[in-house]
């Protein structure tokens, strides 16, 4: 029974998303005649007879219940609809761009899959020769690698390899120049959490029995560490497909920062041009390519395991004890300290007689394009992205807590389906309702915040619900949600609000990313993902009106790689 209300709570899930995503054009709020002759005639007077004329020729019907059931029958046929803006059919644009993401996607794995690779081989071959676990540089590199944003590493390599060395195109789609930097900008991130991932589970696999009984039998290190890696590949195979997904969510900023003419990007320009029905299509396509992936990463799961343990189950990896490191405290505190002498500095007024002033003892950090100091606006926006990324981090965390306390079981339910949705993605799509805005933005990321939290809350619930304390409440007359109140919430409250701060940088760089992409805090705000875009124009003649929010968001980055870093010993 518990087996088929998790099956139907995950199919309830999917077709909750599909019926969400084919009524948006009416979630706004208006008339979607309306909304397209906004998008088409912006400076124009309402008309009634205009939007009528629009409402026939698009074939728009008068409610969301019509309007969903609409495009639900025809996108079943492959037609997605005609666009509000260029009145063309959908599919074949969604395609285009779904081939080009699809083509990013790929080259960014084969990226990830050789940083994967020359991260863990080496490191796996040498713990095999001296029986020990991996050494701190094999941990360490991948945990920084992983904690690097796409979006920056993107900028850097765009200022450094294209810009100052010539050696790339900028931007654009085509020739294989076009391809490498944004595939690096994706690929070495993934590839970084990719070993990192897999490192764990070498680490376990390597204190499990067999390995030593194979080494005093006489095996070869070369065959003890294929034996590893296979299993290690095995156990984290979801995990990798996960990483699939999030490559997807992340191509949306690299996209646009690259000019690549992706499903991201494609979505991100029917977004700003109110063209909704391109929107669903990009969306829809997006959603079930990462579903895909997640489907494709449990048959390479199974596969792997089959024949790898006989007759039984494969053993869980034995676990290791964690060691405590002081590496995202004292990169907390670095930037800390940045911050608190940028507030000493005032507002960061306008000076256009300093406009893009170099750094020096009036502006350390440089002055921008109408001479506001950077240093101040660094400082200011650290209060925006972190204190924004923090007041969601706290709300994702008591929704979590709620979710968890009704969990009778760790079987897939609803935040395993959400958990296939890129926090990107969610807050493009919640925009398209809302407008841009930095509350938008965060009700975007704080829709998929919680889903981690409420997995990690779930486990340690039901964890709790097999202890011996709750057993003897129940037995002495106790119901489920006195247990619960007495014996299980305390020991879930601190583990996730540890788990929860140490999420507070990455949900805050999700919120960066929005307003990089004109989507979250105001293009003049202090906020970094909106520093960052505003300073992209001058990489190549004032280069540090970029790099103070790189700096900040690489910093955040690696607080939170390595806060939540799996660390043995």
């Amino acid at each position: 029974m518990r087996r088929l209300r998790s099956a139907l709570a995950v199919v309830g899930t999917a077709l909750g998303v599909v019926l969400l995503l084919a009524a948006l054009p009416w979630l706004r709020g208006e008339d979607p005649a309306v909304t397209v002759f906004r998008a088409l005639y912006a400076e124009r007077t309402r008309d009634p007879a205009v939007v009528e004329d629009l409402r026939r020729q698009l074939d728009l019907p008068d409610g969301p219940v019509a309007g969903a059931w609409q495009w639900l029958t025809r996108a079943v046929r492959g037609d997605l609809g005609t666009s509000w803006v260029d009145r063309t059919p959908v599919a074949p644009e969604v395609l285009r761009a779904v081939g080009v993401s699809a083509g990013l996607a790929g080259a960014a794995v084969v990226v990830a899959l050789a940083v994967a690779v020359v991260l863990l081989v080496p490191a796996t071959t040498a713990a095999v020769r001296r029986g020990r676990p991996p050494g701190g540089w094999a941990r360490g590199v991948p945990t920084v690698l992983a904690a690097v944003p796409e979006v920056v590493l993107g900028v850097v390599l765009l200022a450094v390899v294209a810009v100052q060395w010539r050696w790339t195109p900028t931007s654009g789609w085509g020739s294989p120049g076009q391809v490498v930097l944004p595939a690096l900008a994706l690929g070495v991130p993934s590839g970084g959490l990719l070993a990192r991932v897999l490192g764990t589970t070498v680490t376990g696999a390597l204190a499990e029995p067999w390995v030593r009984t194979a080494r005093i039998n006489g095996a070869g290190t070369a065959a003890v560490t294929r034996s590893v890696l296979r299993r290690a590949v095995a156990v984290a195979a979801p995990q990798v497909a996960l990483l699939g997904v999030g490559v997807l969510g992340s191509a949306v900023a690299v996209e646009q920062l690259f000019a690549v003419p992706g499903a991201g990007r494609t979505a991100l320009r029917a977004v700003l041009a109110l063209d909704l029905p391109l929107l669903q299509g990009c969306v829809l396509a997006l959603v079930l390519l990462g579903l895909l992936v997640g489907l494709a990463g449990g048959l390479t799961h199974r596969w792997l395991l089959r024949g790898t343990a006989g007759a039984g189950e494969l053993p869980m990896p034995v676990p290791v004890e964690a060691r405590r490191t002081a590496v995202p405290l004292l990169t907390a505190g670095l930037l800390l300290a940045v911050v608190l002498v940028g507030s000493l500095r005032g507002g960061g007024e306008v000076v256009l007689a300093d406009r893009l002033a170099a750094p020096g003892w009036t502006h350390p950090l440089g002055a921008d394009a109408v001479g506001r100091d950077v240093l101040a606006r660094f400082a200011a926006g650290a209060l925006l992205t972190v204190g924004t990324g923090a007041a969601v981090t706290a709300l994702a965390t008591a929704l979590a807590l709620l979710v968890a306390a009704t969990a009778r079981d760790t079987r897939p339910g609803v935040p395993d389906v959400l958990n296939a949705l890129p926090g990107v993605l969610v807050g493009v799509v919640l925009v398209a309702v809302t407008g841009p805005g930095l509350v938008p933005a965060a009700l975007g990321v704080l829709a998929v915040a919680w889903v981690p939290l409420a997995v990690h809350g779930r486990t340690l619930v039901v964890q709790g619900l097999e202890g011996a304390p709750v057993r003897a409440a129940v037995l002495a007359g106790a119901g489920r949600w006195v247990a619960l109140r007495d014996h299980v919430l305390p020991g879930v409250v601190g583990p996730l609000a540890r788990h929860a701060l140490a999420r507070v940088p990455s949900v805050s760089l999700a919120l960066a990313a929005l307003s990089f992409l004109g989507l979250g805090a105001a293009t003049d705000s202090p906020e970094w993902g909106a520093m960052l875009a505003e300073g992209l124009p001058y990489l190549q003649r004032a280069p540090w009106v970029a790099a103070a929010p790189v700096v900040g968001l690489l910093l955040l980055g690696l607080v939170a790689g390595t806060a939540t870093a799996p660390r043995r010993r």
